[in-house]
């Protein structure tokens, strides 16, 4: 099994980026995916999850209104659309199986991805 982030970089305050997550040795829409970003000395933290089930999006606050997650079955690749960008959203975003633990929290699952850098700067 093989996640492979791409679509990250450098973008201004207010830019916009799209991520991508290509899948081999699993079918992505077999499983509710997710992103999860990591900045320098902070924790990992859920961004977005869209389910297996019925195709259903959940945000976090933060990004709310402003990123939006989607997938393509047919090129098995999940996607997370980053508009309004902020110098907060800088981080590792990686993409991930995930589920809703026995907190009632967003966690990742078994696959993860190595992870795209995402830099919003001026």
């Amino acid at each position: 099994v093989q996640l492979v982030e791409s679509g990250g970089g450098m973008v201004q305050p207010g830019g916009s980026l799209r991520l991508s997550c290509a899948a081999s040795g699993l079918t992505l829409g077999d499983y509710t995916m997710g992103w999860f970003r990591q900045a320098p000395g902070r924790e990992r933290e859920w961004v977005s999850s869209i389910s297996s089930r019925n195709g259903n999006t959940y945000y976090a606050d933060s990004v709310k209104g402003r990123f939006t997650i989607s997938r393509d079955t047919s090129k098995n690749t999940v996607y997370l659309q980053m508009n309004s960008l902020k110098p907060e959203d800088t981080a590792v975003y990686s993409c991930a199986t995930s589920y809703i633990d026995v907190r009632g929290r967003w966690s990742a699952g078994t696959y993860w991805g190595p992870g795209t850098q995402v830099t919003v700067s001026s």
